[in-house]
């Protein structure tokens, strides 16, 4: 009984423990989201107004600065596995906040571009994919609620930090307004992280018949179209959010009525989230990510055909609501199909490619846009890319999974 009893409440210690977990996670990823990505499109244009820098140097920074982030996330993915993610998440706030002030003091654009380089190391310490390894591992082996929770309370960063990144603009200026929000991060974030993470990294439990080395697992086939497959419709998703004004304006609809769809497409990602849970349970981790990629396909599709503005807001709602569930089923991808022993480097190595597209999905829009003479053949173009990507995601089945592992899905 008194054996019970010790076991009984250990189990209630560990699950307060991981809830504290989340909660921590939720507020940090609202204001790492806010300060690091969000904070730049609200700051972009007045700060090509008061440098000179052109747009596309500008951006280039900001994009260069999601590339490192891709690249470092392989490395922060082999650490997480290791030693958890107190200390890395830690670090990642503390030059996330120290980047911010240098991108706010930056003299010139060099030190601009570094700034931004800077920030993207922070950001593969601090953003979703380190938070994704945290939760899979402290909620194992039923980790979708709390992913779910995670990206509902992080879809909030926008609704937050946009419009508190224009107000404190309009009253201090873009440099004045960043030296504002690294404080914000730092007070927000550091001691969330260090003293919010302070549990024990739990033990692996494993779930399949055998892991094999994450190496191998990383040049199989399932894994290699399934990190073209998120890559190529990462392409095409941030290709629309950023082009979709310029299409919709193209095509008689006003600059405010377009900003307004697109942030309706925003509060859609959050919508669609919702659903996730009850997918997982009721469809097979292959199909579900066929049937998600192939929604954004034909909504990419469809951006390109429809014209009147009550078919182009339908459209973007239900795109921003299959992007929502794109987040999550990212966050889940290696789990359901290689377990969490490897969690940390498999989803950083996934995560890389996919980050990569992020950062130039903008740009392979408009150059096509441009190359293709409209935005309408622009979209429909895109809808292919995303069409090719579904069809990868049928080869992602990975090889021997135990029954434990088949069931819960």
């Amino acid at each position: 009984m008194t054996a019970r009893s010790d076991n009984d409440r250990l189990a209630a210690d560990r699950g307060v423990g991981s809830r504290w977990v989340l909660v921590t996670l939720c507020v940090t990823e609202i204001t790492s989201w806010g300060v690091l990505y969000y904070a730049f499109s609200v700051l972009s244009g007045q700060i090509c107004a008061d440098t000179g820098w052109s747009p596309p140097a500008v951006t280039g920074a900001f994009s260069a600065g999601l590339v490192i982030s891709a690249l470092a996330g392989i490395a922060v993915g082999r650490w997480l596995d290791r030693y958890g993610p107190r200390w890395i998440m830690t670090a990642g706030s503390v030059l996330g906040a120290l980047s911010v002030v240098a991108v706010a003091l930056a003299p010139n654009f060099g030190w601009f571009v570094a700034a931004w380089i800077a920030a993207g190391f922070a950001m593969s310490a601090a953003l979703y994919p380190p938070a994704f390894a945290a939760l899979t591992r402290y909620f194992a082996p039923n980790a979708v609620p709390a992913l779910t929770a995670l990206t509902l309370a992080a879809g909030l960063s926008s609704t937050v930090f946009a419009p508190l990144t224009a107000a404190l603009d309009s009253h201090l200026g873009w440099r004045d307004t960043f030296l504002v929000l690294a404080g914000v991060l730092a007070v927000v974030t550091i001691p969330a992280h260090f003293f919010g993470l302070r549990r024990p990294w739990p033990r692996i439990e494993h779930h399949h018949h055998a892991v094999e080395h994450p190496t191998r697992t990383a040049r199989s086939l399932p894994f290699i179209a399934l990190t073209a497959s998120f890559a190529l419709t990462a392409l095409a998703s941030y290709a629309v959010i950023v082009n979709l004004v310029p299409l919709m304006t193209q095509r008689g609809v006003s600059t405010g009525a377009a900003a307004v769809t697109l942030g309706l497409g925003g509060a859609a990602q959050v919508l669609g989230r919702f659903g996730y849970q009850t997918m997982v349970r009721r469809i097979g981790v292959v199909p579900r990510s066929v049937i998600v990629m192939a929604a954004v396909a034909v909504t990419t599709t469809l951006l390109g055909v429809v014209t009147s503005l009550a078919a182009l807001v339908a459209v973007v709602f239900a795109a921003g609501m299959a992007r929502g569930v794109m987040t999550l089923l990212q966050a889940t991808a290696v789990t359901e199909r290689w377990g969490t022993t490897h969690y940390g480097r498999l989803s950083g190595i996934l995560a890389a490619p996919v980050m990569v597209a992020t950062a130039v999905g903008p740009f392979v829009g408009a150059a096509l846009a441009s190359l293709l003479d409209g935005y309408a053949a622009m979209f429909i173009a895109l809808g292919a890319v995303a069409t090719a990507a579904a069809a990868m995601a049928t080869a992602t089945r990975a090889r021997a999974l135990s029954t434990a592992a088949q069931s819960a899905h």
